[in-house]
This record gives C-alpha cells, sequence and structure tokens, in this order.
C-alpha cells in the first residue's frame, strides 16, 4: 500500500491543482509499480512560507530578498 506524502508552500495551490498532482501521482504509481489505484494513499501537507526554510532563510525572506542576495545556493 503506497502512501505518498507532498509537502508545498500554502500560497495560492488550487483545488483543482491539487487533485491533479494526486492523479499524476497515482497514475504514475500504476504505471511504474503496477499499483490499484485503491491502495495508493496520498497526503498533501501545506506548510506557511514562514515555516519553510530554504537556502539558509525563511521561504518568504528568501521569495522577497533582491536577486543578488537570494543566489546563496
Amino acid at each position: 500500500m503506497p502512501y505518498v506524502n507532498v509537502k508545498i508552500t500554502k500560497d495560492g495551490v488550487t483545488k483543482l491543482q491539487k487533485q491533479q498532482i494526486v492523479e499524476d501521482i497515482t497514475q504514475s504509481l500504476v504505471n511504474r509499480l503496477g499499483k490499484k489505484p485503491e491502495h495508493i494513499h496520498i497526503v498533501i501537507d501545506e506548510v506557511e512560507v514562514e515555516n519553510w526554510g530554504f537556502a539558509g532563510m525563511l521561504t518568504s525572506e528568501y521569495r522577497s530578498a533582491p536577486k543578488s542576495d537570494s543566489k546563496k545556493l
């Protein structure tokens, strides 16, 4: 029974987009691993941008940083 946990930042993802993500992941597991769709569980966790760190800073800060500052990768 596959379980997939998708974590995304909470910034305007629509219900339709989430539905499409679930459909795409399900179809991939059916095609690649031969799993039955009714056995696949997918959870989408939406995380506030101030609760997600990236490149040594909060995502909210990273996104608002000038382009030259945000290239610390």
